[in-house]
This record gives structure tokens, sequence and C-alpha cells, in this order.
């Protein structure tokens, strides 16, 4: 059994702890005792030749090794930062300002007079005027039959909202700003806003500066839907040169004849549409006598009224262009 425990000191496998001298205790006036450092290097066992000269090369080693020799670090993927700030500016301005609007007292002790979708509204229609949308217009906060007036131009229907806007369409990166929203009652609620923009025209641009047109907004809104009955506009051009004032008014003018066709089309081709439901075909028997075979004859009156609409439409685009133009 001697020879086995040997072995396997040897192979590092079992370790016989060495004999220890313990000193005796030291007087209270006598040298101080062993230090723990010498306590345990008496009590480690002394290393053999070989290790030694392997722990003090893996050591070497070690210190002599640059940080940067054989070692890649990893490199990390460029960080794409999204500005959003824009988004958050221009909603957290819409909720200031409709924060800031009183809308009168929605309900009293016996009855409701307004509802909270006149309030949503509101804040609706001035994201859409601050973010100048056209396509993505919320036509939800519009009736069915909305009427819409400035001085150059009329309509009616809600459908008419999802055309291009006169802004996108004359002005070289329009900007808006919202100077004031008040509710004058229940119903009625006032958008002042700022449109400024430099004209896509070169001469306009370069001549008369930038335009800044002064627009007040009214809106006549249902009590209990929150949508849009009646929309006026009203426009204030002082801030503008004179050469500016002249490409608004004549792009203006031009844009609301070229939609007012449209409307004529549009008009024109509903009638069509109407006359086109109604039974405006005649059924007869065959003159020949056979019973099961009919003939069928087209109005002819309903064609002429479609035609002589489409004529009329576009003559009064024709007129009203040559009227702009000259």
């Amino acid at each position: 059994h001697r020879t086995e425990r040997e072995a396997g000191a040897r192979r590092g496998l079992i370790r016989t702890a060495p004999h220890l001298d313990v000193p005796p205790r030291r007087p209270r006036n006598g040298p101080p005792m062993a230090t723990t450092a010498a306590l345990s290097c008496s009590c480690s066992p002394s290393p053999s030749p070989s290790s030694t000269l392997l722990l003090r090369r893996t050591v070497s080693a070690f210190h002599r090794r640059p940080a940067h020799a054989g070692v890649r670090r990893p490199r990390l993927a460029p960080l794409h930062v999204v500005d959003d700030s824009k988004e958050v500016e221009a909603r957290s301005e819409t909720d200031r300002l409709v924060d800031g609007l009183n809308f009168g007292e929605l309900c009293n002790d016996f009855e409701c007079i307004s509802s909270p979708y006149v309030e949503s509204t509101a804040r609706q229609i001035a994201r859409d005027i601050l973010e100048i949308r056209q396509d993505n217009r919320a036509l939800s906060c519009y009736a069915v039959a909305v009427k819409y007036k400035d001085p150059l131009r009329s309509f009616a229907g809600r459908e008419k909202y999802k055309r291009p806007l006169w802004i996108t369409e004359a002005l070289e990166k329009p900007t808006v700003t919202v100077q004031e929203m008040s509710m004058q009652s229940t119903s009625s609620l006032t958008i002042k806003w700022t449109l400024r923009g430099k004209p896509k025209n070169a001469f306009f641009a370069a001549a008369g500066g930038e335009l800044v047109v002064r627009i007040d907004s009214q809106f006549v809104l249902n009590q209990i839907s929150g949508q849009v009955l009646e929309h006026v506009e009203s426009w204030d051009l002082s801030a503008s040169s004179p050469l500016a004032q002249a490409y608004f008014w004549f792009s203006r003018r031009v844009y609301s004849t070229v939609e007012a066709g449209k409307d004529t089309i549009e008009a024109a081709k509903g009638v069509a549409s109407r006359l086109n439901k109604d039974d405006n075909l005649e059924v007869y028997p065959d003159p020949l006598g056979d019973p099961t075979k009919f003939f069928t004859r087209p109005d002819d009156l309903n064609q002429d009224v479609v035609q002589i609409g489409l004529f009329l439409a576009v003559l009064y685009f024709i007129v009203q262009f040559l009227k702009t133009t000259l």
C-alpha cells in the first residue's frame, strides 16, 4: 500500500501533506510570530523544478502577449437613429392648442347640448392642417354633404376633399403654423393659421419672394356627431409682395377653374348613372308573332341628355379657362 500511495503522489492524484513543525507560542515580550505568508509557504509542498519552470513560462508568456495579438474584436453594426421629433412636435403642438380650447358647457343638469366628438374633430382638423394632409386626410370628420366656400370656389360633398390641394400644386416646400384655435360656441370652431412657401414658377419665386397667406378657417360642427357641416375660408395676403400676391390669385383661380370643370363633369356623370338605373329600355315582343322573342329599343332622349351635359361641361371649362388666362 505504501508503494501505491507513493506512485499516486508522483502522478498528482494524491497529495500528502508534509510534516509541520509548529513553533512554540512566543512570550508576550518576545519576537513576533511568523506571518501568514510564511505559514502558507511552510504549509504548501515545495514544487518540483519542472512545474516551477512550466509556471514561469506560462506567466512570462501571459505578460509578453500583446492585447491585440490574435484577438479580433467583433465589429458592431452602425446604429440607425430615426428622427421623429417633427412628428412629436406637431402632435404636441396640436394637443397644446386643443387643450387650450374652451368647448363650453357640454352638459348641464337637464340635457347634453354637445358631445365629446366635437373635441375629437377639432383635434383631427388641426392635425390635418399642420401636416398638410391631402391623401390621408380624415374624411370621417366631415359630413357627407359638407359645404365648402372660399373667395374663388365652392362645392358640396366630402369626396372632393380627396383631391390634391392647391398648396402642394403651387408652392415649393410649404410650411404651416397655427396661431389660434377658438370655439365661438359649442358648434362653431375657428382656426387661424399661416401658410408660407415659394412659388413653383421660377420667375415669381425670384422676383416676388416668399408667399405668406394668413388663413381664417370657420367650421360649423354637428353637436352630436362632431362632423363638419360647413367650412368657410378667408385669406389675407398683406404680408406678401405684390408679385407674390399676383401669383397667388392667378394660380388659385386656375386651380379653382380646373376643379369646377371636374365638378361639372362629375355631376353630368352622376345624372347619367341615375338615368341608366331607371327602366330606360323599352322591351316589346317580336312583331312577327314569336312570343318567346323580344327586342329592346334604347331611349334616345336619355342619351341626348347625357351628351348635352358633357358638352356643356366641356364648354364651361373652356370659358372659365379663357377668362383666367386673358
